[in-house]
């Protein structure tokens, strides 16, 4: 294949970095060819002293200048005058504060490209609150939602950085399209997001149970998976995303999401599948049937060292469970191994090589991270020229009715959720995303007993055509779609697009111009492309569940552990693997990442590409901070009861629920003496006393009452909502006031709600499509493409 530049080679970014999503975005934009510049205060971004940064700042540049002192401002401004990209992840209003105003910068550069990183949103209610992640899970409802991760009743402290993540993608997803716009209009423009949306994209379905439930309740009553006290489980889904601990003390999770994969389980575990008795005992009304049941399961797994059960996986490739990995070992996995994911820097320190892998750009090699104000004198010596030509100005530039990715088809080869997820991104963006689907459909429109609910999400703005890739009539159908696209998504297990004859190699000779993404769950090939890959299986794989839980000392192991500590492990375990934050939501949000550096490089150099992705490549990526052992301090782990990782960074119970407090450094904590009436110099993290003291402060008044006194003295706490970001924001009153939620119509819900697009723009529209029937469009593409339709 040709060779190309990298595809954001020539553009020049400037990032704050100073928390975790901007870093984020700046080091995949660096990755990938951006000349990215760090701008940071003299003393350096605070995201210096973690072990991560030796990867979060790879191959950078450092700019250290005083933003309190107008000659700093000034000589910020003459950078970004001659930069395409300026990434926002301060406070809200520092920028404008700093002299960096997003419509001063916009006037001096009109081809600037500006992205907004908030908590809320800088128009929200809340957006007083500092960006921890913490706070903003707090108070969207996902600490509730993540509750069963504790014994204890209340809110759990969560550690992955679901938020920050995510708002990281949905920024670059931004920055991306507003690119590919700008090839077309030569005019920059602003994009949005906010953490608070980083989690939102997750949920794949969940709050549509709530909708059915609410909507018919005499007939659907919600009910969490198992009974946390009685221990017991409550759901068919509980049964099919099994955990198990070996014969010799090896947790394992299984994964089998349809029906054929649950079959091959059962047999393995010597149970007969067509057994009435089998068949019926995890949808049982009688408990004590389900118990008998989970009991009998978790004694087939105990029948079997791990080293048995990789054997009885390589007999049946339809039969696989993952360990579950800790953040120490979870480089080491041997498909990223394979596949050559994992680089290490000159210090010998592993970290994920570039999110993308692609046949058309030269490969990554670890640079080192940039001292601090390193290129102060070759960036700030001169006025820097912009990166590309200049246009008239246009002040302020209008807004247009065309998405970003107007004119851009997407062709979507996969099921389920993980890949698919990614071309409904791109669907929000205005593309057109044609989906094939066999005959009885996608496996998720049937995954929950109600028609389509569990494919709302994924499917929404797209359009669905039936055709057997295996027959030479739906050959024909994929070949005339292929003329047509500009991007083939294939997210198969290894040898499944090779079977169907939809292999990159095959779509080229047919659409030389094509950007092909391959995204399955493991890899291509290897020692575990050919497993069935779901959400849980990754979340064991790459370590999200154990981190999840609290880290490895949260999670007993041996071979002499009594049943209840064997049944609550369990839950803990599985639901540290697959609650609302899981990998699913992870590798979509990847995946539509890839695809827009996939069309960026098209629209800038041409040519076609061949781009590789994995749901657990891309957890590598979001779970570094923990899995990347520079030379600064690692991530502090929660405490075992998972309140939180210090006295000052921690959830507290008070005199009615529960707040999220985060006080970092000596001004914040100087106002959280004054309206508590502690003593300064008592407010030491390091004291073994603090949280007791603080704990019998806030008992003395509500969680309302703390937040607001607290965030008018400038120190993050929030209240902790009760109820999940279900009953939270998408049904309750903050998703309208922090303007995220909308509604949607569909054959089988009638009028739901759903989320607004994640990344907003300021000129281009988004558009929000709502999801297809199966096959609902297949008669009008066939007709446009002009075959004949197939009488089945």
């Amino acid at each position: 294949m040709e060779q190309t530049p990298p595809p954001l080679s020539g553009l020049r970014v400037v990032t704050t970095a100073n928390a975790l999503p901007a870093a984020v975005v700046g080091l995949m934009l660096a990755d990938h060819g951006a000349e990215v510049v760090l701008l940071e205060p003299p003393s350096g971004s605070r995201l210096r002293t973690h072990a991560a940064w030796t990867y979060w700042a790879r191959g950078q540049r450092s700019v250290a200048l005083d933003l309190s002192d107008p000659r700093g401002q000034e000589r910020a401004r003459a950078l970004i005058d001659g930069s395409d990209v300026f990434v926002d992840g301060w406070g809200t209003g520092v920028a404008a504060r700093l002299g960096l105003a997003p419509e001063v910068l916009a006037e001096r550069n009109p081809r600037l490209i500006q992205a907004r990183i908030s908590a809320f949103g800088d128009e929200s209610p809340l957006a007083q609150a500092k960006g921890w992640e913490p706070t903003v899970m707090a108070a969207i409802g996902g600490c509730a939602g993540f509750s069963n991760l504790v014994a204890r009743d209340g809110p759990a402290y969560v550690s992955t950085p679901f938020c920050s993540v995510g708002a990281a993608h949905l920024a670059l997803h931004g920055i991306l399209g507003a690119l590919i716009e700008r090839e077309r209009s030569g005019v920059g423009q602003r994009v949005s997001t906010t953490l608070a949306q980083g989690f939102l994209a997750f949920d794949t379905w969940n709050w549509l149970l709530h909708v059915l439930a609410l909507r018919y309740s005499s007939a659907f009553e919600m009910e969490a998976p198992y009974d946390r006290d009685g221990l017991v489980p409550n759901t068919p889904f509980f049964f099919r995303l099994f955990v198990g601990l070996t014969k010799d003390g090896t947790w394992l999770q299984f994964s089998q999401t349809t029906d054929r994969l649950w079959e091959a389980f059962l047999s393995a575990c010597s149970l007969d599948p067509s057994d009435p008795a089998v068949r019926e005992a995890p949808a049982s009304e009688d408990p004590q049937v389900r118990i008998a049941f989970w009991e009998t399961l978790l004694a087939a797994v105990a029948s079997r060292t791990a080293a048995e059960w990789r054997d009885a996986f390589d007999e049946d490739p339809n039969v696989w469970g993952e360990p579950f990995r800790d953040e120490s070992d979870a480089l080491e996995h041997p498909q990223l191994v394979f596949d050559r994911r994992i680089i290490r820097d000159a210090e010998g320190v592993a970290m994920p090589g570039a999110l993308a892998q692609a046949a058309a750009w030269p490969g990554l090699t670890a640079r080192p991270a940039p001292e601090l104000g390193a290129d102060n004198d070759a960036l700030l010596a001169t006025a820097v020229p912009a990166t590309v030509p200049a246009v008239s100005p246009v002040s302020p530039a209008p807004a247009t009715d065309t998405p970003p990715l107007a004119g851009v088809t997407v062709l979507e080869l996969g099921m389920f959720y993980a890949a698919p997820f990614g071309a409904t991104l791109l669907a929000e963006q205005g593309a057109r995303v044609i989906k094939v689907e066999p005959a009885e459909g996608d496996p998720i429109r049937t995954v929950i007993p109600f028609p389509d609910l569990a494919a709302v999400k994924v499917l929404q703005g797209k359009e669905s055509v039936v055709a057997d890739l295996a027959t030479p009539e739906g050959r024909k159908v994929l070949t005339e779609l292929v003329r047509r696209a500009d991007v083939v998504l294939q997210g198969y297990r290894a040898g499944v697009a090779e079977r169907l004859g939809c292999t990159a190699e095959e779509l080229l000779r047919i659409n030389p111009d094509l950007v092909y993404v391959n995204a399955p769950g493991y890899g291509d090939g290897g020692p575990c492309g050919h497993r069935p890959a779901f959400a849980p299986t990754i979340g064991a794989a790459s370590g999200l569940a154990v981190r999840n839980v609290g880290g490895p000392g949260n999670v007993p192991r041996g071979t002499a552990l009594d049943p209840t500590t064997v049944k609550r492990t369990a839950i803990k375990l599985a639901s540290g693997a697959m609650a609302q934050g899981n990998a699913d939501g992870f590798a979509g949000l990847g995946v539509a990442t890839v695809m827009l550096l996939g069309l960026v490089g098209r629209a800038r150099f041409g040519g076609a590409n061949v781009l590789g992705s994995s749901m657990l490549s891309t957890m590598a990526h979001a779970l570094a901070d923990t899995a990347t052992n520079g030379p600064g301090r690692p991530t502090p782990a929660p405490d075992e009861d998972l309140y939180g990782v210090g006295p000052l960074h921690r959830l507290y119970r008070t005199a009615e629920g529960w707040v999220m407090l985060v006080a970092e450094g000596p001004t914040e904590r100087a106002a959280l003496a004054a309206a508590t009436g502690l003593d300064p110099a008592r407010l030491d993290p390091d004291r073994e006393d603090l949280e007791g003291e603080l704990e019998a402060v806030f008992l003395t008044a509500t969680a309302e009452q703390w937040q607001e006194t607290l965030l008018a003295r400038g120190v993050t706490c929030v209240a902790v909502s009760r109820h999940g970001t279900e009953r939270t924001v998408m049904l309750g009153a903050l998703g309208t006031e922090l303007g995220f939620v909308t509604t949607e119509t569909h054959p089988t819900l009638d009028e739901y709600p759903r989320l607004r697009a994640l990344t907003r723009f300021s000129r281009s529209r988004s558009t929000l499509g709502p999801a297809p029937l199966l096959g609902e469009q297949t008669e009008s593409v066939l007709a446009e493409l002009e075959i004949q339709a197939v009488t089945r």
